[in-house]
Formats: C-alpha cells, structure tokens, sequence
C-alpha cells in the first residue's frame, strides 16, 4: 500500500516505511523531527521542473504531466520502492509542500499504483 503524508505531520505506526520524497530537505525539520526511513530525493522532481513550477496552481496540470514524464525515466528507483512496499507492505511517500492534493508525492503514488 502505497500512502502519502506531510512530512511535517507526526509520525505515526500506521505509516510504515517513510519515505521522504522531496528534493530538498524540508525547512526547519530536524532528522528525528522527520522520522524518514529513507530520503530518495532522486525521485522528486528535477531541480528545473521544480524552479519553473514554483507552487503556482495554474501550473499544476502541466507540472503533472512534466513531472510524470521524469518518472518513466526512472524505473529502477520506482523499482526500489515497489520493493520497499512488498517487503514493509506500507510505504509512505512524505512531502513538505503545504498543499495535499498538488505535491509530488500524489503524482508518484499514482504512477506507483497505476503500474503494478
């Protein structure tokens, strides 16, 4: 099963494996604030899809898109977390963006789900 949660959120044992999935680590969180089994920031969005995207709503339909594009070139880190999720049957993608509907981690859980 494949999840997603503000990494900012308190961690919980339902979580599973956490899995922070953002490029940069996120602002003001310590290590053990953050509670992240793993950080594959590989999986997160370019550093220039990232700039050109800058949180701007209007932009969300094309980030997806661009975003989702990056991810087919990355099968063998989609690879590692589907190995992740068989092994710990919970896998939650952790993100730090302030917005639970247009983040990377819900683009990533819906080509990891689309996929199996």
């Amino acid at each position: 099963m494949i999840r997603t949660k503000r990494v900012y959120e308190k961690p919980a044992k339902e979580d599973g494996f956490r899995l922070l999935v953002d490029r940069l680590w996120p602002r003001g969180l310590t290590k053990e604030r953050a509670a992240a089994d793993q950080w594959m920031k590989e999986i997160a969005p370019s550093d220039a899809l990232r700039k050109w995207f800058g949180h701007e709503p209007g932009k969300w339909p094309e980030f997806e898109k661009r975003y989702r594009k990056e991810l087919a070139a990355k099968t063998e880190l989609l690879g590692e977390i589907r190995h992740l999720e068989s092994e710990h049957k919970i896998v939650t993608l952790l993100y730090g963006r302030n917005d639970e509907k247009q983040n990377q981690a819900v683009v990533l859980a819906d080509v990891l789900k689309r996929k199996r």
